[in-house]
């Protein structure tokens, strides 16, 4: 009897799946094919506008630079010491004076070496006395030419005597040879030197030199009247400028170098030689760059995109990026002064979405 009713059992179990899945097909349609205000409430959110927030592009200057370090130094640089031995008489100025050029620094005692030129001087006269007795003797044929020759040779040796004399008086009164600021000295008046001690330092420090170096892949980059930017650790957060003057013309080989001068300007004497100073190399700048902040950015693969807001909507723009300036990105292509572009809430963007542009401040 059971194996009878197995077939009908069959059919009347597939007829059952077969209603199921048609009422299920009927209630899938229409649902999707139902009108609008049909919607239940809360429905429809996924078209809602999504709040982000955006940035107005504008042209900007961009400046492409070589970041490097260098070292700051007087533009000129010497430290004062005598010539000749003696006793220090007087040293006139203080130390961190900023002083002319010319002016006096430091006075030897000049007793013995007045002594050596009065000697000198007498000798002189005499030689000049002679000199003229053997022409007058020559001229009257009372005299010899060979008298008369030694008595010129006398009177030229006596008349460098006497030049080196007053050479040596001048040397005991030392000036500044340019204008500077004194350093620390390092004697005292009545202490005795001998020549080529050093006394004191005189610096010149406005201008002032930059010096630094850069690699030699660098070498077209680098040219006489560039610009540079400098930032000191002594003055957090201020830049100061200047400009290449001079390049050595010998590349050190040892570290593939090329040594770079420049002059800074240091008015204020605020700068001091010696000082570590970051430097910026500028070699090309552009004044319309487009600069967009680097979390506008949606990174694809090797690709790069922002979404650009067009008429309240999100719209995938790929971008090709250039330099990059703290947190910015330069866009070489891809934008254009004007547009706007999305920097926050990016990320549940899709293109073509709908968007509310948030005031500054997320308000």
């Amino acid at each position: 009897h059971s194996e009878e009713d197995m077939p009908s059992q069959s059919k009347r179990t597939a007829l059952a799946a077969l209603v199921i899945a048609l009422a299920t097909a009927v209630g899938v349609a229409w649902y999707l094919t139902r009108p609008p205000e049909e919607t239940p409430a809360g429905g429809g959110a996924k078209d809602a506008a999504i709040p982000v927030e955006a940035v107005t592009l504008a042209p900007e200057r961009l400046e492409r630079t070589i970041p490097t370090v260098g070292s700051l130094r007087s533009n000129e640089s010497v430290v004062v010491s005598t010539e000749i031995a003696g006793r220090i008489e007087a040293i006139p100025v203080e130390e961190g004076q900023s002083i002319a050029k010319g002016t006096l620094i430091v006075s030897l005692d000049q007793d013995v070496y007045r002594a050596e030129l009065a000697q000198i001087e007498a000798r002189l006269a005499l030689s000049q006395t002679n000199h003229k007795r053997a022409t007058e003797l020559l001229q009257r044929g009372a005299g010899t030419e060979r008298a008369r020759d030694e008595a010129v040779a006398a009177l030229r040796a006596d008349e460098a005597s006497v030049t080196l004399a007053r050479a040596r008086l001048a040397k005991t009164r030392i000036v500044a040879p340019f204008e500077g600021v004194l350093g620390l000295r390092r004697m005292s008046a009545g202490q005795y030197v001998d020549a080529g001690d050093p006394i004191i330092n005189l610096e010149s420090i406005d201008p002032l030199k930059a010096d630094f170096r850069l690699p030699e892949i660098d070498f077209s980059k680098v040219a006489v009247g560039r610009s540079v930017a400098l930032t000191i650790d002594a003055f957090a957060g201020e830049v100061f400028h200047g400009e290449v003057y001079a390049i050595d013309p010998l590349i050190d080989v040892e570290g593939r170098a090329i040594v770079v001068r420049a002059r800074v300007p240091n008015a204020d004497r605020r700068l001091r030689p010696g000082l570590f100073a970051r430097v910026d190399l500028v070699y090309e700048v552009r004044e319309n760059a487009i600069l967009v902040p680097e979390q506008a950015l949606v990174p694809r693969g090797e690709r790069n995109f922002v979404f650009r807001v067009v008429e309240g909507k999100a719209m995938l723009t790929e971008v090709k990026t250039g330099e990059r300036k703290g947190a910015r990105v330069e866009i070489v292509e891809g934008l254009t002064p004007g547009d706007q572009v999305v920097t926050a809430g990016q990320m549940k963007l899709e293109d073509g979405k709908a968007v509310t542009v948030l005031p500054p401040g997320g308000g």
